[in-house]
């Protein structure tokens, strides 16, 4: 066995994870929406030829841990030729939630498809060298509400549902397959923009896994791939081998599923396996086992398995201390059991709109609650717990055209061990930005009021939780609002003796003076004038 050189891998690392950087770049430049250009509620990775990820950007977590579901499901769907790029967010098939698009293309380095006489070989071409995909949230795809994050009860309210289809063929877009999405959302053109500031996206970083090839070799850019992926794991194997072996449980509740009131358990135990440094490929490290979280409800707050699993990578990952590599091997030590027809896995056609947002918050939290039992001094307090999902739409009275408008609201960090935690940011499974007013008031009919911290909701302790945030939304047309947030009936905990943040709280304030104070997942109709006030949970403090 030809050994590692470490000088190597780590310039191989870096090239990996600077193309998919710039893949997010691209995207990010090209986009028409504030959702994706102001908010980066987007993603991007380069994955191997067996569609392993071997770099991930430093982009959304819940998006990054899903994706390769997403490829492996638009691998098995269809045959990728040069030029072919796939399109899907079914997910039920690797996605995430129906807003969540991904674009998947093949790359074919091109010195490895000529004969020695310079043609091509005819017929089929080889298995691709690598893939590249990117994911975007699209502030709207369709379904009974503006912005596609409503209280639905099934997937088919929720929005169209993409299997993975061709929308590239040999370089050229048929338009059935997308006149067949825009006939079905309320901002066609946004859309189509977005999407094409993804394929934008796969287009860079395929001309730039290209570069590398011809800088280096294909064989030797393909095996340095392989290393990473091997020294991913070993690096969370050797971790793992420093946590206690033993079982640690814990569970946590979501405040309900917004159509009934009863709360919503998710439960984990998490066995750390005492490790044979002879055979410790025999079996998994560490298990993370849902067994006994509640079964799949009737709103959107279900979880499909590709969520479930996108948690527990983002936890393992942060746990290493290392700048590890974000590929696929840190999950090999790591087997992950989550039941179906449970909120963690649920089966169609069940409604998961909030499940991408919500539920995986809520999955973190109860993996960082389960090891804080192992790993006291290394896990921080509970965070904000939810992403405060806020849509607005309605008819533009400037163009008399829809809009949708979509963002997540920040909240508190948890305090850690050693530090407070940080105010009005947002944490764990979103790594996105708020929409900054000026941009929100010029793309929509809506005028920011109020936007500041909000005083003391950080819990107590020896390191205080961060503050939430306090968003006021005036609305300059007649519009309808949904909001899926949770945490509003117990804010989030505090560890060794901290105190829990505040949970939060959503009001309407209406024209004639009289204000409504609303549950954490709502929809109503607002009339010009009318507010909508968003006050998000603060951090759970630290000792």
């Amino acid at each position: 066995m030809m050994r590692r050189d470490p000088i190597e891998l780590e310039i191989f690392k870096n090239l990996y994870h600077s193309i998919a950087e710039e893949m997010g770049a691209a995207l990010r430049r090209t986009a028409f929406s504030p959702n994706i250009k102001e908010r980066r509620d987007y993603s991007c990775a380069v994955f191997d030829s067996r569609g392993e990820v071997i770099a991930m950007g430093d982009h959304m977590p819940v998006h990054l841990g899903s994706m390769p579901m997403s490829v492996r499901a638009a691998i098995d769907a269809t045959p990728m030729e040069p030029g072919d790029l796939v399109m899907l967010n079914d997910p039920f098939r690797g996605g995430t939630h129906l807003p969540d698009i991904t674009l998947v293309a093949p790359v074919y380095v091109e010195e490895r498809r000529r004969r020695k006489d310079g043609r091509k070989p005819p017929g089929r071409h080889a298995n691709p060298d690598f893939y590249v995909a990117s994911r975007a949230h699209h502030a709207d795809v369709g379904g009974a509400y503006p912005g596609s994050m409503g209280l639905c009860r099934e997937i088919y309210q929720e929005g169209v549902r993409i299997p993975p289809v061709k929308l590239m063929s040999a370089g050229s877009m048929p338009r059935d397959v997308l006149a067949m999405l825009l006939n079905n959302v309320r901002t066609p053109e946004e859309r189509e923009g977005d999407l094409g500031a993804q394929i934008a996206a796969c287009h860079t970083g395929a001309d730039r896994l290209r570069e590398v090839c011809a800088r280096y070799g294909v064989d030797r850019a393909k095996r340095a791939a392989a290393e990473l992926l091997d020294y991913a794991e070993e690096l969370m194997r050797a971790f793992l081998n420093d946590v206690p072996a033993g079982d640690y449980q814990a569970e946590d509740l979501m405040d309900s599923d917004g159509v009934s009131e009863r709360p919503v358990k998710i439960a984990v135990t998490i066995r750390v396996n005492q490790q044979d440094r002879k055979r410790r490929r025999a079996r998994p490290a560490v298990t993370v086992d849902f067994s006994g979280s509640d079964p799949q409800v009737e709103s959107s707050i279900n979880a499909v398995a590709a969520i479930a699993y996108s948690a527990c990578f983002y936890v393992f990952r942060c746990l290493l201390v290392e700048d590890v590599p974000a590929a696929a091997g840190l999950m090999r030590p790591i087997e992950v059991i989550a039941p179906e027809g449970t909120i963690v896995n649920a089966r169609p056609p069940a409604a998961v709109a909030g499940g991408n947002v919500e539920t995986s918050q809520r999955i973190v939290d109860v993996l960082l609650r389960a090891l804080a039992q192992a790993i006291p001094d290394r896990i921080p307090a509970a965070a904000s717990g939810t992403m405060n999902n806020l849509t607005i739409g309605g008819i533009d009275p400037r163009n008399g055209q829809p809009f949708a408008y979509y963002e997540t609201v920040a909240g508190g960090m948890g305090a850690r061990p050693g530090r407070p935690g940080v105010s009005g940011v947002h944490t764990h499974m979103t790594n996105s930005l708020n929409t900054p007013a000026e941009a929100l008031e010029y793309a929509y009919p809506l005028r920011v009021r109020r936007y500041s911290l909000r005083p003391e909701s950080g819990g107590a302790g020896k390191f205080r939780g961060g503050d939430g945030i306090v968003r006021e939304i005036e609305v300059l047309s007649d519009c309808e609002v949904t909001l899926l947030a949770d945490r509003r009936s117990r804010g989030p905990w505090g560890l060794h003796g901290g105190s829990n943040g505040a949970p939060g709280k959503a009001s309407i304030a209406r024209g004639d003076g009289s204000v409504q104070s609303m549950p954490g997942k709502f929809n109503t109709r607002l009339r010009k004038g009318d507010r909508v006030t968003i006050e998000t949970p603060g951090g759970g403090g630290w000792g």
